[in-house]
């Protein structure tokens, strides 16, 4: 059980890692929602993995028999937080896609771009770049 969650951990951070390095500001929010469901993830497993125990010891429950609440207190904040950023960053989003008339993150447009060797080697030597 604590490989399976271990790699899924592994597996949402690396996904989200990946999405947010993207050019474009959709991937982007979808590479932090899924950041912020591997950090979810990974406070909620903090709290020792226990199926069917109870969150607060009563008087008949021993000592060893119950999960720690703090850290389901810890994910339900979490979850909110993530949902209040993911809203901010969509609405965020679809502004600079509105003023910017692009949804690249750098907010250049799709004909702007950086220039790459070919338009390099042009502008250093003419004759040479046009052979090429």
């Amino acid at each position: 059980m604590e490989y399976l969650v271990s790699l899924s951990i592994g597996v949402l951070t690396a996904a989200g890692v990946f999405l947010t390095l993207r050019a474009r500001t959709f991937p982007v929010v979808l590479g932090l929602t899924l950041l912020a469901y591997a950090v979810n993830l990974f406070l909620f497993s903090m709290g020792r993995l226990t199926i069917g125990l109870p969150a607060i010891i009563d008087k008949t429950a021993k000592a060893a028999q119950y999960s720690d609440p703090l850290p389901q207190a810890l994910v339900l904040t979490a979850i909110v937080i993530a949902f209040g950023m993911t809203a901010f960053l969509i609405v965020l989003a679809l502004k600079a896609r509105g003023e910017l008339q692009s949804d690249h993150v750098d907010g250049l447009a799709d004909d702007q771009h950086t220039p790459d060797q070919q338009d390099i080697r042009k502008a250093i030597d003419p004759d040479r770049g046009a052979t090429e």
